[in-house]
């Protein structure tokens, strides 16, 4: 493929495997997965695991020695770029945890990561409460110290996976300390499921609300230094909104793949819908959306491996996310207008896409936050730093 873009040739051939493995895993249960409310059976998800394994795509940034990959930042990016080019959430059935999981003991890291690497068992990750959004300073979980450890208390809003997760990295406010992560096994006591909100989009696992009662964990549920949160999270966000800009720039690719194809195919008035210019002048737009997040998802990445000032690194993360998230979302919008009533169903992996990647203007940062890191990276170290 000539592009911009260089790619080594080990990275060519993860762009292959990648998206081998999301044409013949992943899209061939979309339907299937939509129709029956995001959930897959048990055979076919086994299956969609092993080919995962399989494929080398598990723990993609997680080390070798843990059981990952060992990807870089652009390795990451040229994975994920096409796991988004599936619909109804199906790359969740790769076999990952969050980075924070690599700060872990020895200890966790055999009892947590390992498994979840292996497609053993899930981790959620609860951060958000009802009045703690965007503004994490106002979490109020709290973990105040017991004989042989500690007892957390709190409720927490969008636990992503926590319906199916073997343990939850929970944000809690630790006494003489302040926000620490600790790692709750899902069978503790006193934890319990308060809420299952439905959502727009139709996904593999929920996002519940999990409350916390008096749950008493050991030291050793530490993740990470006591009062480090806000560190690891911080090299948290800065990942997961690369993921999400690269997941974004996978959605325009295969959104133009079907819309280039559908109007080539599709005659009125007695020639293909693409050669009106109502219907080409869109696709065109899409075109340039999509080029644009792709160059700038790569410029990120190759940042980020080459040791850029992570403060850099973090403020075009931000500006990545906020520019494919929306650019997204716009070529969803134009590829269900030429699909027509067709796009309109749910069938058809336009109408999709549209209500997927609106989330991603959402979570892990809304625009507006994004608009605000980038800003604050503007004033504090030039505007030079942050376009350049």
């Amino acid at each position: 493929m000539t592009s911009l873009v260089r790619l080594t040739p080990e990275q060519d051939e993860l762009r292959a495997r990648a998206r081998r493995f999301v044409d013949e895993e992943l899209v061939p249960h979309e339907e299937t997965a939509e129709r029956s409310g995001g959930r897959l059976p048990s055979g076919v998800v086994a299956g969609i695991m092993t080919a995962a394994v399989r494929a080398r795509l598990n723990g993609g940034r997680h080390s070798v020695a843990h059981g990952g990959q060992g990807w870089s930042a652009v390795d990451y990016v040229v994975a994920h770029e096409q796991l988004g080019r599936n619909t109804n959430g199906l790359w969740w059935w790769v076999p990952d945890a969050y980075n924070v999981m690599s700060a872990g003991t020895p200890e966790q890291i055999d009892r947590y990561l390992r498994p979840a690497l292996r497609g053993e068992g899930w981790l959620s990750y609860a951060v958000t409460e009802e009045h703690a959004g965007s503004d994490p300073s106002g979490i109020r979980t709290t973990a105040r110290r017991d004989a042989g450890g500690w007892v957390l208390d709190g409720e927490k809003w969008f636990v992503t996976s926590g319906d199916v997760a073997a343990a939850h990295i929970v944000v809690a406010l630790a006494e003489e300390h302040g926000p620490t992560l600790f790692v709750v096994d899902a069978a503790t006591e006193g934890l319990t499921f308060t809420d299952d909100p439905p959502f727009t989009h139709t996904f593999p696992h929920g996002h519940p609300t999990l409350r916390l009662d008096g749950v008493r964990v050991p030291e050793t549920a530490v993740l990470g230094p006591l009062g480090g949160a806000d560190d690891l999270q911080r090299a948290w966000f800065v990942e997961e909104r690369l993921g999400i800009a690269a997941h974004c720039v996978g959605a325009m690719s295969r959104l133009l793949e079907e819309s280039v194809a559908w109007a080539t195919a599709r005659v009125q008035g007695g020639v293909p819908i693409i050669e009106h210019q109502g219907v080409a002048f869109p696709l065109a737009d899409s075109a340039a959306d999509a080029a644009a997040a792709r160059l700038l998802v790569y410029e990120v990445a190759s940042l980020a491996d080459s040791g850029t000032d992570p403060r850099i690194v973090h403020a075009k993360a931000s500006l990545a996310k906020l520019f494919a998230s929306e650019a997204a979302h716009r070529c969803a919008d134009r590829a269900v207008q030429t699909f027509g009533g067709r796009g309109y169903m749910r069938t058809t992996p336009a109408e999709r896409f549209l209500r997927e990647l609106r989330v991603d203007r959402i979570w892990e940062g809304t625009s507006e936050i994004q608009r605000l890191v980038i800003t604050r990276s503007m004033l504090r170290r030039g505007v030079p730093s942050v376009i350049a």
